[in-house]
């Protein structure tokens, strides 16, 4: 047997940092969580972290790690790190941060950039997109710093994701993986590669092409693990780290998802819906599809942004005997929450909730607000919550639709990852809103082993991706549609979920208008 025959894998999210050691077959041998404050916020609406809590966080999982699994040491043969999206670092000529990382939950705007000017304004003018344009220059993390931090932008080196800072530490070298490239950068989503000298990109956006590393496709070497980098980490020095990709692309292939007619959800704090394709898909036009793990690929997806997210809403705003009695009885507040959907029946007796707490650019547009309607003196705080559930899967099947209309290949059967995925009531559910079956991955750790089989791959343990996810990935329990809850849940799909945003925003936009929120 090679002595080589195992994979590290680094998973960075938003709340931990994991180190995963996985064998060729899928198993999870080992695994190491450091967990840490998401972010601080001096400011409402901002997220920040220091970016040193990251690479500590990495250091310190990786020694527990060998500590705890010394034998396994010596069989790593290489190393994949995936990440968190869109959280953005800016360096110095030393390679040390200048200013707190921006996370990708950040929400502060840049007002007031310049429209375009030349071609790419007469030409966004004419195509009637000058908002798309003015909203990529006020979310971009860049146009930010440049405009209320001018020295910190000055300073700057390289500016980085969250990706390129962790592989910079272990390497020495300012390398990303293509799969990490998701953001407001200048990255051309569907050439795969950083944007052209003309694109339109450059033009919004400070960025100046010296400081961005190069790209490397998944499942080839980005470099080696440096001396230093093996002193803090215990990773032996010399081995190669191997390009992975995001964590959402990353889940896609840890659940087995290659083919487009497999959708993966992922129920996180954005949850979302993607397939696999070979060709560029926009779901929503105008909205990227996102970078695959496997190189060539897209991921084609459709948002949530405050998906799962609204599990932790409902418990701070409405769980407080919840929190009380976990605190007393040792379990987790969304462990009690089970017992809302078990007593609450399918449909929440009428009660639909549209899941659009934080407004999007093109569906649901800038002024869009959520929603609940069908409130009756029935209703309870279960009935609230398990209509959270419903709305989440409801917004995700009619992204289900659009993919499919664009791809013109028919979603068949779903896998779901994130922490939402460990409730069954949640995975039946779901099944029953979709009327598909609705597996769970045989790992948890999905995210982390995609970037386990890029690292597979890259190690020449496979042949190809598509042996490696085979090999690698499994399917776990499938949860098979209840055909009279399908019914009832599509009836209120159609009937009143899907025409509830049309109808709602004429006054969507007056509340706008009057309230000043969203702006």
């Amino acid at each position: 047997m090679n002595q080589k025959d195992l994979v590290l894998a680094i998973d960075a999210g938003t709340q931990s940092l994991k180190a995963l050691v996985f064998n060729p077959k899928g198993r999870l041998l080992a695994k190491e969580i450091v967990t840490f404050v998401p972010y601080y916020a001096n400011h409402p609406g901002w997220a920040e972290q220091d970016p040193i809590v990251f690479w500590e966080s990495l250091c310190k999982a990786c020694q527990q790690l060998w500590l705890q699994n010394r034998e396994l040491k010596e069989r790593i043969g290489g190393v994949a790190v995936t990440t968190q999206r869109g959280t953005t670092i800016n360096l110095d000529k030393n390679g040390s941060p200048l200013r707190p990382a921006i996370l990708w939950l950040d929400q502060r705007k840049t007002y007031g950039q310049l429209p375009l000017k030349g071609l790419w304004g007469f030409f966004f003018k004419i195509l009637r997109l000058e908002t798309t344009v003015s909203y990529f220059q006020r979310e971009a993390e860049a146009n930010w710093i440049h405009t209320y931090q001018p020295d910190v932008w000055q300073n700057t080196h390289k500016y980085l994701l969250l990706s390129g800072y962790l592989t910079y530490k272990l390497t020495g070298d300012f390398v990303d993986s293509i799969g990490c490239q998701v953001g407001y950068i200048p990255f051309d989503y569907k050439r795969l590669k950083w944007a052209s000298d003309r694109n339109w990109k450059w033009e919004c956006l400070p960025v100046d092409r010296s400081m961005l590393p190069e790209l490397v496709p998944p499942g080839q070497i980005l470099g080696d693990i440096t001396p230093k980098a093996a002193d803090e980490t215990g990773i032996p020095k010399g081995l190669p780290v191997i390009a992975a990709a995001a964590d959402k692309a990353c889940e896609i292939i840890g659940s087995g998802s290659l083919d487009p007619s497999i959708g993966c959800l992922s129920y996180g704090t954005t949850a979302t819906i993607n397939i696999t394709h070979q060709r560029y898909i926009e779901p929503i036009s105008l909205l990227p599809a996102y970078p695959s793990a496997i190189p060539g690929y897209h991921a084609v997806e459709v948002q949530v942004y405050r998906g799962y997210w609204m599990v932790n809403w409902f418990k701070e705003e409405f769980g407080y005997p919840e929190q009380q009695e976990a605190a007393v009885q040792g379990f987790t507040p969304e462990s009690l929450f089970e017992n809302f959907l078990d007593d609450i029946p399918p449909g929440s007796m009428g009660l639909v909730l549209q899941p659009y707490w934080s407004p999007g650019l093109k569906h649901p547009g800038p002024e869009a607000k959520g929603a609940i309607i069908g409130f009756g003196d029935v209703h309870t705080r279960a009935h609230l919550y398990r209509s959270i559930i419903e709305g989440v899967a409801y917004a995700l099947r009619e992204g289900k639709e659009r993919i499919e209309q664009r791809s013109r290949i028919p979603i068949t059967s779903l896998r779901v990852s994130g922490g939402g995925s460990q409730s069954d009531n949640a995975l039946q559910l779901t099944a029953d809103i979709f009327g598909i079956p609705t597996a769970r991955p045989h790992l948890y750790e999905t995210s982390g082993l995609g970037a386990a089989i890029d690292a597979a791959v890259g190690l020449g343990l496979f042949n190809d991706f598509s042996s490696a996810v085979k090999t690698m990935t499994q399917v776990g329990e499938v949860f098979e549609p209840n055909y009279q809850n399908h019914r009832l849940y599509n009836s209120l799909y159609h009937d009143v979920y899907k025409k509830m945003y049309k109808r709602l925003k004429p006054l969507y936009e007056r509340i706008r208008e009057i309230s000043g929120y969203p702006k």
